[in-house]
This record gives C-alpha cells, structure tokens and sequence, in this order.
C-alpha cells in the first residue's frame, strides 16, 4: 500500500511497480473473518513471551502445508519455531504503540480513484504478487486493486501465504525478473496484463460483475463492523482481566473473642 502511494506520488519516476501481498488499504487490511483467524487474533492478544508470539507468527506469515514440511527430520514449523523465538528474544516484543502504529498506517492507506488513475496512466507496468493462502491480506482485494490498475497491471499468484517470498522465493523471483525484463523492453500494456480482454457489445457479464461487485462491498462492510465488535470485546477481555490480576486481596484476620 505505501509503494502504491509512492508510485501516485511521482509517477514519472518510477519504472516498474511490484506489489507483495497488498490490497487496497482502508477495510481491506481486515483480515478473513473465520475460524482459523478468530484463533490466531485471540492468541495473539494472549501472547506474553517471545514462545507464544513467535507460534502465533508463524501461523499468521506461512501456509500449514509449508510449515509442516519436513526439512531432514524436521518439520519446517520446528526449525523457524526456533528461529523466531530467537529473533524475538533479541529484539523484544512489539509494543502496543507499534502495533497500533502499524494498524493506524494499514487503515490511512487507503487507495483512492484518483490514484489509482494516476499509477494506470503512469506509462510503467505492475505486477501483482500474492499468496493464495495469506490470512493478513485477502487475495480478493488483491485481485480487485489488480482489475482497478488494468490495463497495466499482471495478477501473478501463488501457493502461499503472507510470506509468499519465503515459500516461493523462485517463482516470486522470476515474476519479478518479468516484470523487470517486460519494462525494459516497453512491452505494451495489453500484452502484458493477463486479465481477460473485455469484448464490446457484452454487458451482461459487465453488469453480472458490478452486481457482484457492490455485493462485496456491502459484505465488507459488515466485516469489518463484525471485527470491530470482536476486536472491542477481546480489548474489554483484556484490560478487565489486567484489572482484575491487579486488584490485591486484603487479609481480615479473626476478631478476638472478649
């Protein structure tokens, strides 16, 4: 999302733009509402040692079948566990100002029409990057930014999840060799988007689309306010539990009989 607002910011000096794991910013940095989220958000929020982080982490920036690879005798889970824990140990656990910080600039980034229009009519290629499996960034939204930047955009996507660069670092690679050798090569835009051309005179599927389209929003938008309430509930949960661990019990001692 910040690339996206660099790219509107000054167009006319970039040459390419590839987009990792990205959506649209604003309700879309909300995640999928279901069970495996709902888990891995109260586990966060539970998370007091670099221990229990680092297993949220893992299970927030990677798809389960990579994780339980095995690499020799080990699982792949097992060896960056250890990783992790490490990494955390060193650096400390996030602060709730970085977390929030980190939030805050997720939500404010948020891509508007105009620039939108002006990356489309930047004379520069996009690629857009993304894991099917990320549970931080819906791949819907990023199909969507991908459909708003055409014709100069490329949805190139893999079996993976946030961290789609760790698990298919190869093919993520040569999506960007790609990119790089199509710009270098001023490829035309409608060569390079792999989007399906859109036929004149066909408005059925045009409006099937917009239907479908404002259905989404609408579902987003109750997404989000369903978050919201969970994320208020799990906020009350916590800071009445602190409460609670800090109220101290007062001894009364048996009264002496006169």
């Amino acid at each position: 999302m910040i690339a996206c607002k660099m790219a509107a910011l000054v167009p006319d000096r970039i040459l390419s733009l590839a987009l990792l794991n990205v959506t649209g910013g604003g309700f879309e940095c909300c995640p999928k509402l279901d069970r495996k989220t709902l888990s891995i958000a109260i586990r966060f929020l539970k998370a007091k040692t670099p221990e229990q982080r680092a297993a949220v982490d893992l299970d927030t920036h990677y798809s389960e079948e990579y994780l339980e690879e095995f690499v020799g005798s080990d699982t792949r889970r097992v060896i960056l566990y250890q990783e992790y824990v490490k990494g955390i140990t060193a650096s400390g656990m996030q602060s709730n100002h970085g977390f929030e910080g980190q939030i805050n600039a997720c939500w404010r980034h948020k891509m508007t029409r105009a620039e939108i229009d002006l990356i489309r009519s930047g004379g520069f290629l996009v690629s857009v990057i993304h894991g099917r499996q990320d549970v931080i960034a819906q791949i819907n939204h990023a199909r969507r930014l991908a459909e708003k930047l055409q014709p100069v955009a490329r949805m190139v996507e893999f079996h993976g999840g946030h961290l789609v660069t760790h698990e298919r670092t190869e093919e993520v690679n040569q999506a960007l060799l790609e990119l790089i050798k199509a710009s270098e090569m001023k490829m035309s835009p409608h060569d390079w988007n792999n989007f399906p051309k859109k036929r004149s005179g066909v408005t059925e599927a045009s409006n099937r689309t917009t239907v479908e389209r404002e259905t989404n929003i609408i579902i987003a938008k109750i997404h989000v306010f369903l978050v919201y309430l969970i994320s208020l509930f799990m906020t009350a949960f916590k800071y009445g539990r602190s409460s609670l661990q800090r109220l101290k019990p007062v001894r009364v001692g048996a009264s002496s009989p006169k």
